[in-house]
C-alpha cells in the first residue's frame, strides 16, 4: 500500500509541476491573445445563421406578433377608463374591452410558447452539432497538444464554451430584437402623447445606460476569468 501511495503521488507530481511550468512559460513568453473583433467574428456568425434563415425569419414574425399583442393592454387602459368605467360613458363597451385584452393575452401566450419550442430546440440542436465538430477537431490534434493541455480543460471547452451560440440561433437574438422593437414602438407612442415627458424620461434612461455600460466593462473580464477557473477546476477533477 505504501508503494502504491508513493507511486500514485509520484505520478501526480510531474503533471502538477508541468502545469505550473506551462502556466509560467505562457505568462512569461507568450503575448496575451488579442480580443476578437466584430469584423473577424461576423463571417463566422453568418456561417452559423445562414442555414437557419427561414427559422429565424419565422421566429422574428412570431416575436413581432408577441410584442404587438403585449402592447394591447397598456394601449387600451385609457379608453377603458374613459369610456367603460366613466359614468358618462358606455358600460356596454366593457365586455368588448375584456374580450380584446383576453384575446391579446391568448395570442401572446401562444406566440411565446411557439417561440420557445421553435428556437430553443433549434439552439440545442446547434449546440449539439458544434460540440460534435469541436470534439472531432480536438480528437485530430497532435499528441504534443495533449501533453501541453489537461484533458479536463478540453472537456470544459467542448461542453461549456459552445453554449454561447445559443445567443445567435436561440432565443437570445430574437429577444434582443424584440426588446428593440418594443422600445421603438413605445418611444413613438410616447412622442405622440408628450414630447417633453418622453425626452425627460429618455434623458434619465441615458444616464442609466451609461452606468450599465461601465458595469459591463467591469463584469466582462470577471466572466472570462470565471470561464478559465471553471476550465481549471474541471481539468483537475477530470
Amino acid at each position: 500500500m505504501g508503494g502504491l501511495r508513493g507511486g500514485g503521488l509520484g505520478g501526480l507530481r510531474p503533471e502538477r509541476t508541468g502545469g505550473r511550468q506551462l502556466r509560467s512559460g505562457a505568462a512569461g513568453g507568450e503575448a496575451p491573445k488579442a480580443k476578437p473583433t466584430l469584423k473577424k467574428m461576423w463571417p463566422q456568425a453568418l456561417a452559423i445563421i445562414a442555414p437557419r434563415k427561414g427559422l429565424l425569419a419565422t421566429g422574428l414574425v412570431l416575436m413581432v406578433i408577441n410584442r404587438v399583442a403585449g402592447l394591447v393592454m397598456p394601449y387600451t387602459t385609457k379608453p377603458l377608463l374613459d369610456k367603460a368605467f366613466n359614468p358618462a360613458g358606455d358600460p356596454a363597451l366593457l365586455p368588448k374591452f375584456i374580450a380584446l385584452v383576453f384575446g391579446a393575452m391568448l395570442v401572446q401566450a401562444i406566440s411565446s410558447y411557439a417561440l420557445t419550442q421553435l428556437l430553443s430546440k433549434a439552439g440545442q440542436r446547434l449546440i449539439a452539432e458544434m460540440r460534435r465538430n469541436v470534439q472531432k477537431h480536438v480528437g485530430l490534434l497532435s499528441v504534443a497538444y495533449y501533453d501541453a493541455n489537461r484533458t479536463g480543460n478540453l472537456v470544459s471547452r467542448i461542453m461549456t464554451d459552445v453554449e454561447g451560440v445559443r445567443n445567435l440561433v436561440g432565443t437570445g437574438l430574437v429577444e434582443f430584437l424584440g426588446g428593440l422593437l418594443t422600445a421603438v414602438l413605445a418611444f413613438v407612442f410616447l412622442l405622440h402623447k408628450s414630447v417633453t415627458v418622453t425626452l425627460t424620461v429618455f434623458a434619465a434612461l441615458a444616464v442609466f445606460i451609461f452606468i450599465l455600460q461601465y458595469s459591463f466593462k467591469t463584469i466582462r473580464p470577471i466572466f472570462r476569468e470565471r470561464g478559465k477557473i471553471n476550465a481549471e477546476v474541471t481539468g483537475r477533477l477530470t
